[in-house]
């Protein structure tokens, strides 16, 4: 017993439709099993993950987190905060799941359970917004309020179906956010581009909110380089069909769509301006720092 190697379950019960706990003596098997011992630890509220990844991460072999992408957003935040550099593996329980998707993890609970303590750790990039960390998107404008507003009641009954609810219902209230983004690509020269959007995303993921499937972009999750999409405000109807259409298609080949990739952006915009970060809430700022921490986290896949 004093020579097995030591798992840390950080667990948030209430994420997506609440399936993850009805599994949870299959799960701590498959941990026992694969010769950890395991501690667990449930969020009770906002903030918890992080705090557990932060005090605890440091002493184990490993980090298991079961949630959605908030959750887990959370942890590495922790682990980042506490300087910590164990490697995490991820049980996705949440309603959108875009950073399982990106990274290729199993649909089935069990199956990801299984991956968390047999599979490879392999380096991947991680965000920082204005100090703070976030593992696949950084957003403003439409569809992005749709993953805090939409109350967790809603979310646990509906699951995914809720998110598309509500960023259909936001289509009807699309207004200009005038924004300046200037991108540092490791060269001497800056590159700026200036305009009204109603999307802004930095990202490293395959998929936005569950709405926005960024596959045909061909994201590298640990090349040192964040995606940039911002789709501009759309003049009349047929502009806005235009955007609909290459969007939801997922070729982003529209004119009204401006699609880059760069290490470093910097977002000038209203300070009332909100954001999210994997989901979660963020207050706005005048000047938004955008960094790309390349190989911050090691993750299990």
């Amino acid at each position: 017993m004093h020579d097995r190697k030591k798992l840390l379950f950080i667990m948030n019960p209430k994420s997506g439709v609440m399936q993850a706990p009805k599994y949870m003596s299959e799960i701590i098997g498959r941990f026992s099993g694969a010769g950890f011992l395991t501690q667990v630890l449930m969020t009770t509220g906002h903030g918890d993950a992080r705090d557990f990844a932060e005090e605890y991460g440091g002493e184990v072999d490993r980090v298991v987190v079961s949630g959605g992408d908030g959750t887990l957003n959370e942890v590495i935040d922790g682990l980042l905060s506490g300087g910590h550099t164990t490697p995490i593996g991820y049980i996705p329980a949440g309603s959108t799941n875009d950073f399982a998707h990106s990274v290729g993890l199993p649909k089935n609970i069990l199956d990801c359970a299984d991956t968390a303590v047999k599979g490879t750790a392999a380096p991947v990039d991680i965000g920082s917004f204005n100090g703070r960390y976030f593992s696949y998107v950084a957003s403003f404008g439409a569809f992005t309020s749709t993953t805090y507003s939409v109350p967790q009641n809603i979310k646990n009954i509906f699951g995914h179906a809720a998110y598309v609810m509500g960023g259909v219902k936001e289509l009807a209230n699309l207004h200009p956010i005038h924004a300046k983004i200037t991108l540092e690509k490791g060269t001497p020269d800056e590159e700026v581009h200036e305009g009204d959007y109603v999307l802004g995303a930095v990202c490293n993921s395959k998929s936005i909110g569950g709405i926005l499937n960024l596959e045909k972009l061909d994201v590298d999750m640990n090349d040192g380089l964040m995606e940039v999409l911002m789709i501009k405000m759309p003049r009349d109807i047929l502009a806005l069909n235009d955007i609909a259409i290459s969007t939801l298609g997922g070729s982003f080949q529209s004119h009204q769509i401006e699609k880059y990739s760069a290490h470093d952006v910097t977002v000038e915009i209203d300070e009332n301006t909100h954001w999210t970060l994997d989901g979660e809430y963020e207050k706005g700022a005048g000047v938004c720092e955008i960094r790309t921490l390349k190989s911050a986290i090691s993750l299990i896949r």
